[in-house]
């Protein structure tokens, strides 16, 4: 396969980026050349999500126009939706020429070989351990990195089909996911994302054994999770840390005061409550509620005065009521999430939630996810506003210049407070003619930024130096 050319569309979240990831360097191994340019690629590899309705439409639709537009490529469909529908797509999706799950992305290098000798696989095997391994390209902004460090998922929310996809709970060995950040660190990566179904989970699968055998453990009761991020800690270097996706019923409260310790690990608490109301939580198959919810943040502020809460709310689940809906807008005004995602329910196949009573129609659920949208769009700009008059570390994502008639630079970058794709950024403004700013403000830098203003999702902001 030497001199194949291939192009990967991908779809989905940062589990499913660092899975394309791993493809990238797996197919560049066996000799073959990544292409931006679809029009010039041997192989189109459609790199799916099969999380919800929207999302599976989206990489359908992705792999039609593929089919469509590059008659002569071979079209590979690989990712979650893959991973879920392979026996259904094996008969009834003649326009991908191989079908490719996430189990084992290992076997990805024989699955291209049969497509190139014009056979149409079929590869799905068994969900097992974490992929990992070398990446040596990213597709994150430079300077920033996912990594993961769990796979699967035992919470079994019942909305969810994650377990369904992704299979059951498995966590990476503690050493395995140290070496890998000090191997990106060393590269020039500024950033690392954790990420997992569930970080709270992490090591508690059936069949986990994070720590590798005589391996000092600080066995202090600790979650390990926090031994994780201890353990990450002795690592030197300047770099952040974020941790993402932290159930809330069993949030590692005991990582705040590891965290305390170690300025690097950035205080961003990604929680998906889903919802404020109990008997929805209930029916989510959670054992939270409006009042535990509220005590957490609580607890992550008093440790963290500054922290910055994500949330993610779900609306129009089965029997929700208006007032069930209300319940959820106060909680919202209660814990004042700096950003939250508010996205109508998906009745998902073969999940509990899909055999419920009590639906509740499309466009109440949208109804109701814009009004939450909105109270967020609000609240969001009130948190902004305190973060004005303070200097931050901003990474540099990307540099905008202004017309050649201003003497004025323009670079969009990410303080700590703002987690990649999606949330808001820092307008960085600086001096063309200064020599420094322009040698500094570069993709993938690290500069000082002062904070002169907010927007509804923006902070305004002018360099100052490093």
């Amino acid at each position: 396969m030497t001199d194949k050319t291939f192009f990967l569309d991908q779809h989905g979240c940062a589990k499913n980026q660092v899975d394309g990831e791993l493809i990238i360097s797996r197919l560049s191994a066996l000799g073959m050349i990544r292409t931006d340019d679809a029009s010039k690629a041997d192989l189109i590899i459609i790199n799916s999500c099969g999380f919800i309705e929207s999302a599976k439409k989206e990489s359908i639709d992705a792999l039609m126009d593929a089919r469509d537009a590059y008659p002569h490529a071979k079209i590979l469909l690989a990712g979650c939706l893959a991973e879920r529908y392979a026996d259904v797509f094996k008969t009834e999706l003649p326009e991908a020429d191989g079908i490719f799950g996430n189990g084992d992305l290992t076997q990805i290098d024989g699955t291209v070989s049969s497509l190139f000798k014009g056979e149409r696989p079929v590869v799905c095997p068994p969900q097992k351990g974490v992929c990992c391994g070398d990446r040596n390209t990213l597709l994150s902004f430079k300077g920033s990195a996912f990594v993961k460090i769990t796979e699967g998922c035992d919470n079994c929310c019942t909305f969810c089909a994650i377990p369904i996809i992704r299979g059951s709970l498995r966590s990476r060995k503690a050493s395995e996911i140290v070496d890998e950040i000090k191997t990106l660190v060393a590269k020039g990566i500024h950033e690392i994302n954790l990420i997992g179904q569930d970080l709270a989970a992490y090591g508690y699968g059936k069949n986990d054994d994070v720590f590798d055998r005589g391996e000092n453990h600080t066995d202090g009761g600790m979650s390990l999770l926090a031994e994780l991020i201890t353990k990450i800690s002795a690592l030197e270097g300047k770099f952040w840390v974020r941790l993402l996706y932290i159930h809330p019923d069993h949030f590692n409260t005991d990582i705040l005061a590891v965290m305390k310790k170690d300025s690097r690990f950035l205080p961003y608490f990604d929680i998906p409550f889903q919802s404020g109301d109990d008997g929805i939580i209930r029916l989510m198959n959670r054992k939270g509620s409006f009042d535990s919810y509220v005590n957490l943040v609580k607890a992550i502020r008093d440790a963290f005065p500054e922290s910055c809460i994500r949330t993610t709310f779900l609306t129009g689940f089965p029997e929700e009521s208006e007032e069930a809906a209300e319940q959820s807008v106060r909680f919202l005004k209660a814990i004042q999430s700096d950003w939250s995602g508010c996205f109508p329910y998906s009745r998902e196949e073969d999940t509990p939630a899909a055999k419920m009573k009590g639906k509740v129609s499309a466009s109440v659920a949208e109804k109701r996810a814009s009004r939450l949208e909105q109270l967020q769009s609000e609240i969001t700009a009130e948190r902004l506003k305190s973060r004005v008059g303070k200097d931050y570390d901003v990474l540099i994502e990307e540099i905008v210049h202004n017309s050649e008639e201003s003497d004025e630079g323009l670079a969009i970058g990410r303080a700590w407070f703002e987690a990649p794709e999606v949330d808001g950024n820092v307008v960085v403004r600086y001096d063309l003619d200064d020599a420094d700013a322009v040698r500094n403000i570069v993709p993938g830098g690290m500069v000082k930024v002062h904070a002169l203003a907010s927007s509804a999702v923006d902070i305004d902001g002018e360099y100052i130096g490093l």
